[in-house]
């Protein structure tokens, strides 16, 4: 398993992930009631901020999950699911360098 290759995937996903966390803590703002976008636009509005604190989150977890597996990577059972104890394709840890499972435990 080329490890300077899967720790190159790693820290580019850590970066957009970080990106994306700025992103959606500038969408979830307060909205000020005193702005004049309208009782629709507002419920539309405060709904989208719902939606992005859930993107928030998510963003979030995974990228602690990153830094996990970037902490992991020079472990022995590195690339070995969690679950069925069988190798992680290289593929899929280039894709999803987050993942823990081989795709048949992720399911």
């Amino acid at each position: 398993m080329d490890k300077t290759q899967i720790k190159k995937a790693i820290l580019d996903e850590i970066s957009k992930t970080k990106a994306s966390i700025i992103h959606y803590k500038e969408l979830t703002k307060p909205i000020a009631p005193n702005d004049a976008i309208g009782r629709v636009s507002r419920m539309d509005a405060i709904n989208n901020r719902t939606i992005n604190e859930a993107s928030l989150r998510q963003a979030e977890s995974k990228l602690n999950t990153l830094k996990i597996v970037l902490s992991k990577l020079s472990d022995d059972d590195f690339g070995i699911c969690l679950k069925c104890k069988q190798a992680i394709p290289l593929g899929r840890i280039l894709i999803r360098p987050e993942s823990l499972f081989c795709v048949n435990c992720a399911r």
